[in-house]
Parts: C-alpha cells; structure tokens; sequence
C-alpha cells in the first residue's frame, strides 16, 4: 500500500513541474470550490454562483458600496469588510483596487479573488423604475437543463413492489431577469430522475418577483424568498457554510431577505416579505405558506400525524409520492434591527404552525424531538467591530422547550496574523424549523463546543492556517447511544510564489464517538478516528491553460478494528477556446479505498450553475469532460460526459439506484439564451 501511493505520488510530482509567466483572474470556480469541499453531496449552489456571475458582469463600485452588498461576497470575513469601511473613512475614497494592500486583513490572495468583481470607477446612479426602461433595459436570461444516467436503474425496472413511476430524465427550465439592482424576477421548474413527466411536466415550481430601494422599502419580495438573520439559530434558510480553512468563515454574514432562486425544494419560504427602513433602524415582517412532504399516518383518535419532514423533494415512487404536499406550513413573523455605525443589534420573533402534529419518534436519542402542532421562536443577535476586533453572537429560545446560543470573535492581531474563537451551547430540546447554526452536528441542537483558528500570512508567499475544534454531545445521538465528544483538528500551508504556481499541503483529522460494531449484551462507544492528507498543485503553462494535480490519503479506524486506508489522485486541465467556439475542462482519477468508511469526497466541476460533489468510493476510475459551445453573442451551449468504472464489482449503486455492471455515466446539456 505505500509503495503504490510513493510510486504515484513520485510520478504525479515530476508531472507537475511547469514553469508558468500568467495568471488569470480568481474565476467563480475557483472560489466555490474553496467552500463546497464540507457541504452535502446533493448541496445546491446555484443562489451564490449566480450572485457572483453578476458581480463579474456589473462589479461592486468600492467607493459606493454597503456593507449588504458586500456580505454577498462569501470570501471575505466580516472582519474585512469593517476594515475596508474604516480605511475609506480614514482615507477617502480609492483611486485603484490595488490599495486594497493597505487595509488590514487584504492579503494579495484575497485580491485578486476581489478583482473581478469590483472596481472604484465612477459613481454610480439609481435606475429609474419606468415601463419602457424596465423593458428595453432589463436583462433576461434562460436556462434549459436536460441530464440523465445512460445506464438502467434497478427503479426504472418492472418490479412488484416499490419502483420509480415516472422516466430516468432530470429537466430543469431557469429564467432570471435583472433590471440594474432596482428590479428582479426569477422562475425555475424542475424535473428529478424518477419522477413523471407526461402527467405533470415538472415536478416542482418556484419563482418571486423582487423590489429593491423603492422609497422607505429597502426590499420587497413576492413568491418564494430566504431569510438569514443573525448566526443561524433562530431563522436562516438557503446556503449556509460552516467550518473551513478560512477560519474566519465561523462567523456568518447575514444576508437578511433574498428572493430564492434554488432549486432545492425544501429550504425557502413562500408568500410575502419586506424590509423597511428608517433612520438606522430595519423591520423585516414577513408571511409565508406553502405544503411540505410528510410520512403520516393515524393517531389513537384518528388524527393524522408525522414525526419527521421529508426534506429531499424527490417524488418518484408510490411512497414518495403519497407523501408529496401532505403537510402545511404557515409562518408568520418579524424580524427588528437596530444598526449605528459599526455596533448591529437585532430581534426576531416568528410563529410556526402546521395542519397536522408531530409526535415524538419510538428511538430513545429522539425523546427531545418537537412535538405539537406550532412552535414560536425568539431571537437576539448582535456585532460590533471595534478597531481590529470583530464581536459576533446569538441567543435563541423556543418557547417552552430549550434555549441555544453562540458566541465568536474576530481578531486582527497584526498585518500578519488573524484568528478566531467561537463558542457554543446548543439545549437537546431547543427547537428550530430554520436552525442553520455553525455546529458538528447536522442541525444545531445538543451540543457544546469550543473552536479556535488562526491564520498566518507571513508574506505574499506563504499562508498558513490551522483551527481546533472541541465539541460533546450531552444527550444520545444516532448510533450513538451515551453522551459522546469528540474533536477535529485541520492544518494548511498554501505555498504561492509566483502568479501561476500554487501548492497545499493538508491534514485534517477528526475523532468522535460511536457504538461499537462488536456482538456484545450492552453496547459501549468506540473511538472513531479518520485521517486526510492531502497534497495538491494548481499551476499554468500559459494564459489559456491551466492544471490541477491532487494526491490524497485518507485513514479510517473504529475501535479495535483494522484500519482502512484509501487514496485519490487526480488530474484536472482546463483549456482555452478551441477553432474560437470551444472551452472546457477535463478530469482523469484514479481511486482505491478499503470502504465506504474511507470514502474521499472531490469537488468537480460542471456546466454553469450546476455543481457536483464526488464521492470516490471502492476502486477505479473517474473521468469527465466539460465543454462550452459559444454559438453567437447570446446563446451558449455546455455539455458534460461524466463516467465512473469501477474495479471489481458486478453492480453500481444500491436499492432502486443499483446498476447491473461496473459503470456508471451522466450526460448533461444545457443552454443558455440571454436577451
């Protein structure tokens, strides 16, 4: 086993010398891929690149901008953004986007990441919201999306009892509409593998129309929309990231209301909101009703009622099916904010009520779960930079059950060195439909923890960062039956000496807790510890050609059992316009792990506003291959061959989604017609 991970990774090595003069501009890739590496495999990310595809095209006036605009940049840290404003103030207003060197906590990576989305140009002026303006200069762009699996599906075959009703096909129609930053308008319609198209063409629909700056409303949104308030406790919905190599990522950027443009079917509200404004203070009321899936069935007075929501919005098979809009959702609530200058304080109170109850699940580590049939929710959070110093939390209470809170720090401790620290306390029986909070856990309840990160630029070569996280879970988990705890601990130094060489070396280790596997009377936990190293090389030969080399290992033992090892390397190449028309990029991997416990995860590239997670499991190969078509000025065409060959096997995949054979291949088209 080592002497094949030395032999590749002495090979990979040589094949990774370059010597490269250029460097393009950070690109959205680049800066999605920095952040998805934790998120979940089927984590849609289409809200933030489409956020930051604008920016490229209309680039934030730095001289003019807000600190709202600015928080929609996910790579820069509150922190940052508080000292931007405290130089402008100080200093006046910038004459390039290279004085940016002189702010603290701009290092040149994070420049050049800003580069393509800012300027300091001339000053800007407010759209007037007139009917042959709106539509002579608006601008509209449409999607259409079609994706399939190439091989059968076992659910797609005619079996007696459970199966996929409807066909193989993913379709997804998109239209987003913009006029300056005054107006906007969004509809998507999507369609999942397995899931009937004759019947009902798509599956699920969504769209808002969306108000900005119009007299004392600062935002005004009919159809579906996102809030995100606070540090996630009390109510936060849409994309939301947690840990990172950037440690100051711990602190969230509350965005406040956005209308929803994903299609994830589970995480938005519908109905109506608006944020109005006067002097320095914000009120957000909001309203929201909309049908949710649900496993029901009939109480002892033959009522019906459910214990979980089913959050995956898939519709494919009879169950899923039955289950499709069982339960309604009605929440109603206000969100109050009070901001003078660099100190923000803000309430929010909202009521949940549903058509059915939830009762409490028959698993003991679910006694704590909600029950009822409503929920009301308060909240207090707060931040205040002063100097260097970023101070940021939130309290949290559900009435009549539990209470939650958090509460971090920013620190600028020279030009050289930031770090962070945050603290939580999550209750068993805190409740929350909206609880996005920082946290080990999938949702933000039982749990107490300490992190603590720091990030070292020593000069524009080296950038080192490392956090530690401790964390115990009071009450009984899955699989995990006693209180538990844990730690994970993550270690990187990026090595960049010039524009178009770039190197990393991780390791990233995580302990915790979980129920033995052995046959015993009464179980016991056992020490769960996995281990990643990871080794990679970003470089390019010219302007146009750019390569990505990965190496890395990953170490999984429970108890006494043996230990499992697996590995990843890969070469990715992005290469520029061919015959004039063509750009893409491609991928070749080679995998081999134990397991699925030594499973790797890979972020891959994809068409545009699409993303997808690997999950490198087993052994063999992965390829995929990206390419753009630029048919004329306004319509583009992408298509993406993905294929999975595995070592060893006689299927792909389990249950309904087992394939017969070793491979596995996606196609995906996809258009785009901006007019």
């Amino acid at each position: 086993m080592r002497f094949k991970i030395l032999t590749i990774l002495c090979l990979w090595i040589s094949a990774s010398i370059a010597y490269a003069q250029n460097h393009e501009e950070a690109d959205i890739r680049d800066i999605v891929e920095s952040i998805a590496e934790n998120l979940s495999e089927d984590y849609d990310l289409t809200e933030l690149t489409e956020v930051l595809d604008r920016f490229k095209k209309h680039p934030i006036n730095l001289n003019q901008t807000t600190e709202d605009e600015l928080k929609r940049l996910v790579f820069l840290s509150p922190l940052q953004i508080s000292n931007l404003f405290n130089h402008l103030k100080e200093n006046g207003k910038l004459l390039d986007v290279l004085e940016l060197q002189a702010v603290d906590g701009f290092t040149v990576e994070i420049i050049e990441q800003l580069l393509p989305f800012v300027t300091v140009g001339q000053n800007l002026t407010l759209a007037e919201l007139k009917d042959k303006k709106i539509y002579k200069n608006g601008e509209n762009n449409l999607f259409l999306r079609y994706a399939r699996t190439l091989q059968k599906l076992k659910g797609f075959e005619d079996l007696p009892g459970n199966k996929y009703l409807g066909t193989p096909d993913r379709f997804q129609l998109r239209y987003r509409y913009h006029y300056d930053d005054r107006l906007a308008a969004s509809l998507t319609l999507d369609k999942d593998a397995g899931e009937k198209f004759f019947s009902k063409p798509f599956d699920f629909y969504s769209g808002s129309i969306a108000l900005f700056k119009v007299g004392r409303i600062k935002k005004l949104i009919l159809g579906d929309y996102t809030m995100q308030f606070g540090q996630g406790l009390t109510l936060w919905s849409g994309f939301s990231f947690g840990k990172a190599p950037d440690v100051t990522s711990v602190a969230k950027k509350d965005l406040g209301l956005r209308p929803y443009t994903s299609s994830n079917e589970y995480a938005f509200f519908r109905g109506t909101a608006a944020t109005i404004f006067y002097k320095n203070i914000e009120i957000t009321p909001f309203v929201s009703l909309r049908k949710l899936d649900a496993s029901q069935s009939f109480d002892a007075d033959s009522n019906l009622v459910q214990s979980t929501i089913n959050q995956t919005g898939l519709h494919r098979t009879p169950t899923e099916i039955k289950n499709k809009n069982s339960l309604s959702q009605l929440v109603l609530g206000s969100v109050f904010q009070y901001n003078k200058g660099e100190f923000s304080i803000g309430g929010i109170a909202y009521h949940t009520n549903f058509s059915n109850s939830f009762i409490s699940q028959s698993s003991v580590y679910d006694h704590f779960s909600f029950t009822g049939q409503s929920l009301t929710n308060l909240g207090l959070f707060y931040n205040y930079s002063f100097q260097n110093i970023y101070l940021f939390g939130e309290g949290a209470k559900s009435i009549r059950n539990g209470f939650a809170f958090n509460s971090g720090a920013l620190l600028s401790l020279s030009r050289t060195i930031s770090c962070a620290v945050f603290y939580r306390n999550y209750n068993k029986d805190y409740h929350s439909f909206f609880n996005q909070a920082t946290s080990e856990n999938t949702e933000a309840i039982n749990e107490d923890g300490l992190y603590t990160g720091l990030n070292v630029v020593p000069n524009k070569v080296w950038h080192i960062s490392f956090y530690a996280d401790y964390f115990k879970f009071p009450w009984l988990k899955y699989r995990v039956d006693a209180p538990s705890k844990g730690y994970e601990i993550l270690g990187q130094i990026k090595y960049t000496p010039g524009k178009a060489f770039k190197a990393i070396l991780r390791y990233k280790s995580e302990i915790k807790q979980q129920n033995t596997d052995l046959e015993v009377p009464l179980n016991f936990l056992d020490q769960i510890r996995k281990e990643n190293y990871r080794l990679e090389f970003n470089w390019q030969i010219n302007k146009q050609w750019k390569f990505q080399n990965r190496l890395e290992v990953s170490q999984f033992k429970k108890g006494i059992q043996p230990r499992e090892f697996g590995y990843l390397a890969y070469q990715d190449i992005n290469f520029p316009p061919l015959f004039s028309k063509f750009s893409g990029n491609i991928r070749f991997a080679y995998f081999s792990t134990a397991g699925y416990n030594s499973r790797i995860y890979a972020y891959e590239d994809d068409v545009l506003y699409s993303f997808a997670f690997g999950v490198y499991s087993g052994k063999g190969f992965r390829s995929y291959l990206n390419l753009k078509y630029k048919l004329n000025d306004r319509l583009d065409a992408w298509v993406r061959y993905a294929m999975f060959r595995y070592r060893d096997v006689q299927t792909v995949g389990t249950y309904l989604d087992e394939i017969e054979g070793s491979k596995k291949t996606d196609l995906k088209f996809q258009l785009r017609y901006q007019f």
